[in-house]
């Protein structure tokens, strides 16, 4: 991955730039398509009914919206020297943070999705987390992949009031996932990196497969899905879930 610092008139004149092709038509605003612009924590959708014996923690689904992960170094070349994430709101794991700093993304067609909200900590990867409608509108074919693998994935320009980055790898959908500790793996009688399946209840009920595991000692439970996947089950009026092998 590599990064560029650019000087106040030169990151000014990138965005004078796209304003004047959006103005002019040539660039689109990102497209609203059901719950597309959820905040990165929306309310959490637990578990309903007695679908199943209860888990040493309560199920959660929450969607996760488009999102941006960065560097301290990277931080500081957006919004200047010495910055350090403010938080805005806690998510639901125990230390993470949706920050009030915001970033544009441009992409190689030169459409802008803009407000992109960075979470915290601070990692040691810069990583943007996108939908799948979200890279169909950029020009981006996203990998889909499980948070941190990288390599071979596509590159993106993000813009902050202090400078803009350029990043060559780090573009990717999430693949939907657990998050597990060592109780509720024991429970569900699964291991880190297995696979489950989530089945939603409801009026728009479905079944996703291939839910990855993923293990840490200090997570409670939660599944992530991203915003098309919200909204192809439409979580918001789900009446039950359950993890099943």
């Amino acid at each position: 991955m590599g990064s560029t610092a650019l000087d106040r008139s030169t990151v000014e004149s990138l965005v004078r730039q796209v304003l004047r092709e959006r103005l002019a038509g040539r660039i689109q605003a990102p497209p609203s398509v059901g719950s597309t612009h959820l905040s990165p924590n929306p309310t959490a959708h637990r578990a309903g009914g007695s679908l199943q014996a209860s888990p040493p923690h309560p199920l959660v689904v929450n969607v996760s919206a488009r999102h941006v992960h960065v560097t301290q170094a990277d931080l500081e070349i957006l919004f200047g020297t010495g910055t350090k994430l403010t938080k805005l709101k806690d998510l639901y794991q125990a230390g993470e943070f949706a920050s009030e700093q915001l970033v544009t993304i441009v992409g190689p067609r030169q459409r802008i999705i803009p407000n992109v909200r960075i979470l915290g900590p601070c990692r040691n990867y810069t990583q943007v987390e996108l939908s799948y409608t979200d890279g169909v509108y950029l020009g981006i074919d996203l990998p889909l992949r499980i948070s941190g693998d990288h390599a071979g994935s596509p590159g993106i320009t993000l813009l902050g009031p202090a400078g803009a980055l350029s990043i060559n790898q780090g573009v990717i959908r999430a693949k939907r996932h657990v998050h597990m500790s060592e109780a509720d793996m024991k429970h569900f009688n699964v291991r880190d990196g297995d696979r489950m399946k989530l089945r939603i209840d409801g009026p728009c009920g479905l079944t996703f497969d291939d839910l990855v595991v993923r293990y840490h000692p200090k997570v409670i439970l939660e599944v992530h899905i991203d915003t098309d996947e919200g909204n192809a089950c439409d979580l918001e009026s789900a009446t039950g879930m359950a993890l099943v092998r």
